[in-house]
């Protein structure tokens, strides 16, 4: 019998959602999305069918291989391990434990306090420049990082889950007005992973819940 097809749960502007994008279109994985709005009705994360599926009540969750799985790194590394190819952790261990650490500092560091929750919790006048501050924070860390373990990408010269974290993120500062003028490197890889396919057919003007004046 064939394996159901795999679902994503997901929202166009969710740059975690767009990690895990990458990585199935990346892996040549064909999956379906359920699109999970978080502004409408009250964010459609609350309710209880999707509360069911995902108890944190977040995006991205992934339906695949029997299993429901949320966190994003947690997907990406549950697909590097059953589907290896292509590899989007390298065998070097010393640049895994890099590609490690910058995904971490991005999924952990730097984009949850800037997300939709946070960003009620600071109130509406405040938003704007919260947002800036702790993404300039983090991304003047993680240039500095990345000076000395990138390559044509984050670490070396192999798309990594690293990259996956990095593209989503710029597309946050962008869209909140950060000067990325202090961070070369970052913008030199930002645009180069943009120009690859897996990037652009994942990118959240391309979704199937992307309003349409946003749509490119």
């Amino acid at each position: 019998m064939q394996a159901a097809k795999p679902i994503l749960y997901s929202y166009f502007r969710s740059s975690c959602s767009w990690r895990v994008r990458i990585a199935l279109v990346l892996k040549g994985i064909n999956y379906e999305t359920v699109p999970i709005d978080l502004i409408k009705d009250g964010g459609q994360q609350f309710s209880e069918e999707f509360r069911a599926l995902n108890p944190m009540m977040q995006v991205p969750t992934l339906k695949i291989d029997g299993l429901i799985l949320g966190q994003s790194l947690a997907i990406i590394e549950y697909l590097e391990e059953t589907r290896p190819t292509p590899r989007l952790l390298p065998q070097d261990p010393k640049k895994r434990a890099s590609v490690r650490m910058i995904s971490d500092l991005i999924a952990g560091g730097i984009q949850p306090l800037q997300n939709l929750s946070v960003l009620k919790q600071v109130g509406e006048q405040n938003q704007l420049p919260w947002a800036q501050k702790v993404i300039s924070s983090g991304f003047k860390a993680l240039e500095q990082i990345l000076q000395s373990t990138a390559g044509k990408y984050c670490v070396g010269d192999e798309v990594s889950m690293a990259d996956l974290c990095l593209v989503p993120q710029v597309a946050n500062a962008e869209r909140y007005k950060v000067d990325l003028s202090p961070y070369p490197t970052i913008n030199r890889i930002n645009k180069t992973l943009l120009a690859l396919e897996a990037f652009q057919v994942t990118h959240p003007c391309r979704q199937p819940d992307t309003p349409a004046e946003l749509r490119a």
